[in-house]
């Protein structure tokens, strides 16, 4: 019976002052078909379902990683992912900054546009193995190609990505780098107009 007490204490201490951020992040999130208190009701209820509650004293983080998986999960099997579903899976993710959430929602913003120039068919290929994680012989069969032909098609959109990701990565150096030298000369003029 103290055991039962116990949990309950600790559900209602670490975890429900939570609930609210919870279903805020959900809100914003979660898919048009996917009910907001069915989802919220089912984090927590996995949450109290955990057998080693004692150890879980960061209840925002472990509510958030439920929810993380809790919505994979339901992606995986509606088998339907957009980049802007895996960049909202990272809203989930409560240690990182606003500034983090934002770097990486802008680049899977940009690796999805990288993907949306690919040919159709090494985009298809691209998608279907990296999104969907399917086999090459199930692209195959799905597709009508051979598997060799699945894996040239993988490999010339890997190249490709990977190609205009590092010339964007160039491209921010490049920019950075010009702003920073702009930044010292104007802190330079700055403090000789000071000493003046």
């Amino acid at each position: 019976m103290d055991r039962v007490r116990a949990k309950l204490e600790w559900f209602k201490t670490v975890l429900l002052p939570h609930e609210a951020a919870l279903r805020n992040r959900l809100r914003r999130i979660l898919p048009p078909t996917q009910e907001l208190e069915d989802t919220v009701a089912e984090v927590l209820a996995r949450a109290y379902a955990t057998e080693r509650w004692e150890l879980v004293t960061a209840g925002r983080a472990y509510l958030f990683t439920i929810a993380r998986n809790l919505v994979i999960d339901n992606a995986r099997r509606n088998k339907i992912v957009s980049f802007e579903t895996i960049a909202d899976l990272e809203m989930l993710q409560s240690d990182m900054g606003l500034e983090g959430q934002l770097h990486a929602r802008d680049a899977l913003r940009q690796v999805e546009a990288i993907v949306a120039a690919l040919p159709a068919q090494c985009r298809r290929v691209f998608i279907l193995r990296r999104v969907h994680e399917k086999s090459m012989g199930e692209i195959a069969e799905e597709m009508g190609l051979s598997v060799s032909t699945v894996e040239k098609h993988l490999a010339k959109a890997i190249a490709i990505v990977m190609r205009a990701w590092s010339q964007q990565e160039e491209t921010s150096l490049e920019r950075a780098s010009t702003r920073a030298g702009a930044d010292r000369g104007n802190s330079r003029a700055v403090a000789r107009s000071a000493a003046v």
